[in-house]
């Protein structure tokens, strides 16, 4: 099954008195290029992403993770007083106020912003229960991401399936147009030749004219590359059904089939044929922008 690279996928969960949202989404990239953003608090976590990803068969794409973590209770902070930096404090300001005759503006808020006067105490890091609690969210956010991977996968393997028989169809009449099409050549090609002789008096073997018409004629025949070009449909039909990326392997088999038509083109001198070589080279560009969709 092929696997579109484009797709996003979002989830959230609730775990360990935290609501962690997880959402995913991609676009096409030759490789694997995923980028991490997670709450400040987690962002030691953001190196475990791509690994993990790679770990659920993505392998292609230009992926963007973002995870977000709300604490919704408590677990165990603790805000703790420095009462002599704050006697500090008070007595410097006080020492203020009655030098230069100031207004007595001392709060408990003015106090309290004063650097280490309260000093916050959380519970100690704990990186695996923290993946953990990720996890949960990202995993329900990766397989909705897989699904719309393949949901629009199997859409565009449908097209191409499409478009690959509309070639194969193309490819018969071409076939079928170049087996006349030799057979008239190496006729026309003899009678050339025996004319040329016979205008110029030359007098040459009869099995010699007949060897050398067949050997220009063998020039034009196409039998080898559409040989080729249906080898090549069969490696279409055996990546299609394949479970693994495919993407990098169709791109490669699609230059096979572009080289294979042009050298078709170049061969023949049938006005027929070449209509439907540009027809064929006009599918596989409508093919090839598809490939680039794939995983």
């Amino acid at each position: 099954m092929m696997k579109s690279m484009t797709a996003f996928g979002r989830a959230r969960a609730s775990v360990g008195g935290k609501d962690v949202t997880a959402e995913i989404k991609s676009v096409n990239s030759r490789y694997l290029d995923c980028t991490a953003k997670i709450s400040r608090a987690y962002s030691f976590l953001e190196e475990r992403i791509k690994p993990y990803l790679q770990s659920k068969g993505l392998s292609r794409g230009k992926i963007d993770v973002y995870i977000g973590v709300e604490v919704l209770e408590s677990e165990g902070t603790e805000i703790s007083v420095d009462i002599g930096l704050a006697e500090g404090y008070i007595k410097a300001l006080r020492e203020l106020r009655d030098r230069f005759e100031l207004k007595d503006d001392i709060s408990v808020m003015g106090i309290s912003r004063y650097p280490d006067v309260l000093a916050v105490k959380k519970p100690e890091e704990d990186a695996e229960r923290d993946w953990e609690m990720v996890r949960v969210a990202l995993d329900a956010a990766i397989e909705q991401f897989i699904s719309a991977r393949e949901s629009e996968g199997k859409k565009i393997e449908d097209d191409l399936r499409a478009k690959i028989d509309n070639i194969r169809a193309l490819v018969d009449k071409i076939e079928e147009l170049s087996l006349g099409d030799v057979a008239d050549y190496k006729v026309k090609l003899e009678e050339r030749i025996r004319k040329m002789l016979s205008d110029n008096h030359i007098s040459i073997d009869e099995g010699r004219i007949l060897t050398e018409c067949a050997i220009f004629a063998d020039k034009v025949a196409i039998d080898e590359e559409l040989v080729r070009l249906r080898s090549h449909f069969s490696a279409f039909d055996e990546y299609a059904d394949s479970s693994e990326p495919v993407g990098r392997k169709l791109d490669f088999l699609l230059q096979e089939m572009n080289r294979e038509i042009n050298t078709i083109g170049s061969k023949c001198n049938n006005s027929n044929i070449a209509r439907y070589v540009v027809d064929v080279k006009t599918e596989l560009e409508k093919v090839r922008e598809q490939i680039q969709n794939i995983e």
